[in-house]
């Protein structure tokens, strides 16, 4: 995977306009107070229909993708900020084109107008679709979800947006020693279920930063296992770990628990692991930008931005 192209940085009163790509929203003052965030910072906020149900998605496909084209094509729009995960966005993607004049097998460069998308979970496949082409987004608060995060966490996430440099994120070391790579982050689940497709990003020299909620020991062994068996895993140059909630097997169940299988799949891969980084769903997400270098020290837990 090459480096990826960082959109101009934003400044307070900068257009971002807000999309609904995946479920149908249910959390309407979470909404509200994300919006506030980002205009109490100077920015200029366009939320457009995203109100629109369809079953568990926020609208039919069209209804969706349209949303995003025109947030995408539109110049005066500098960033795209993502209304909530749950399930659609790998929808839109069939036939997706981002840029005009672009082929579905390939991508028309450079691209002149990149602009910041935001988001997590569900997002990780539009975030995976734009590094395809080169151009680095968010993995980061939800408008859902900022309100929740710790100050730290939104000025990371401003910091990062308005050309900062990030400080190193700490977790536990797993081993490993130190390397550097370039950074993937995405939800297991989604990601797993883009392997295989052409919205999958070239995994060689990548750092995967994975995450995950409400997924069952077993089927994130399952998961894990698949990625084991397509020789993924050989590619990869190291792997951090973010907050895997909610992932307790049911009670009476026999199973092994989450850190067990995390461990059980992963520790015997010969490269760095990183575990328990604040960045995923029920706690602190740290904002992580997608295709940028950074360093993983798996001997201290330590993901650090070069």
């Amino acid at each position: 995977m090459n480096i990826c192209q960082l959109p101009p940085s934003l400044q307070p009163g900068d257009l971002l306009k807000v999309v609904a790509p995946s479920g149908a929203l249910r959390e309407y003052q979470a909404l509200e107070k994300g919006v506030q965030i980002w205009c109490d910072r100077g920015y200029r906020v366009e939320v457009t229909n995203v109100q629109e149900k369809w079953g568990y998605l926020a609208g039919k496909d069209e209804h969706r993708r349209r949303q995003l084209q025109e947030a995408w094509h539109n110049p005066e729009v500098k960033g795209i900020l993502c209304v909530r995960g749950g399930y659609g966005s790998t929808r839109l993607l069939e036939d997706w084109i981002w840029t005009v004049g672009e082929r579905a097998s390939k991508a028309q460069f450079p691209i002149t107008n990149p602009k910041w998308l935001i988001g997590f979970s569900d997002v990780t496949a539009l975030l995976w679709s734009l590094s395809k082409i080169g151009i680095s987004g968010v993995h980061g608060p939800l408008l859902t979800t900022i309100a929740s995060e710790p100050d730290w966490s939104i000025q990371r996430l401003f910091d990062w947006v308005e050309g900062k440099q990030l400080q190193p994120l700490q977790g536990v070391g797993w081993g490993g020693g130190k390397v550097s790579g370039i950074l993937l982050p995405a939800n297991l689940t989604v990601a797993t279920h883009l392997l295989g497709t052409p919205l999958q990003p070239e995994l060689d020299e990548v750092i995967l930063a994975l995450e995950d909620v409400t997924e069952f020991p077993y089927r994130i062994d399952r998961q894990l296992t698949q990625w084991r068996m397509m020789g993924i895993f050989q590619k990869v140059k190291g792997i951090a770990l973010g907050r895997f909630s909610r992932c307790e097997a049911p009670e009476g169940i026999p199973s092994f628990s989450i850190e067990e299988v995390l461990r059980d799949r992963l520790c015997d891969l010969g490269i760095p692991i990183g575990s328990d980084l604040p960045f995923g769903h029920d706690g602190p997400n740290a904002c992580l930008p997608m295709g940028v270098p950074v360093e993983l020290d798996g001997d201290r837990g330590m993901l650090s931005f070069r």
